[in-house]
């Protein structure tokens, strides 16, 4: 069954183009969700003005992405964990730990534009790729820092001095 495609269908095609696809497939979702229908002449004028329209919020969207890139390249985030003497992290840190570092910061980023290749499990600085798009791209600087732990530092010199005395007890005079 061939049909106008009035959105862009993954996997399928983009918005205007006419495709083949089995006729259960078609009317049970595309045509039931609106997302394609019949390859009429008015359809496809329509289809075409929606097109247009599209390809207008598109260019929008790319040159705000942009935009956001250019403003977040360079930028530098700190982020404390706990670690071994050795610099091995208790753990590790993923695009979500950075994405909400980053928030921290007031660098608004979903987790699903950071691009890491394994998660980060040593202290260091690393160099981070945010992709907003296949060609928007920006880049910043994480700093894996140690927790400064007060309580760990102040409990070696607080801990008692002082020995209990052994003395006798009374139970042990009376004998």
């Amino acid at each position: 069954m061939k049909l106008l495609l009035r959105k862009n269908v993954r996997k399928l095609g983009v918005i205007g183009d006419v495709v083949e696809v089995n006729p259960g497939y078609a009317r049970n979702r595309l045509i039931q969700q609106g997302l394609a229908t019949q390859p009429t002449k008015a359809n496809l004028q329509k289809v075409e003005q929606d097109k247009a329209l599209y390809l207008e919020e598109l260019a929008r969207q790319r040159s705000d992405l942009k935009t956001r890139a250019s403003l977040l390249n360079g930028k530098e985030i700190t982020i404390s964990a706990r670690a071994n003497e050795e610099g091995h992290l208790y753990g590790s840190i993923g695009p979500a730990q950075i994405a909400a570092a980053m928030a921290e910061a007031e660098f608004f980023v979903d987790a699903e534009h950071i691009v890491l290749d394994e998660p980060i499990r040593r202290l260091d600085k690393y160099e981070v790729e945010l992709r907003f798009a296949e060609d928007v791209k920006a880049a910043i600087s994480v700093w894996v820092v140690p927790i400064y732990d007060a309580d760990q530092e102040a409990s070696p010199a607080e801990a008692p001095t002082e020995t209990s005395e052994t003395g006798t007890n009374d139970a042990d005079s009376k004998e």
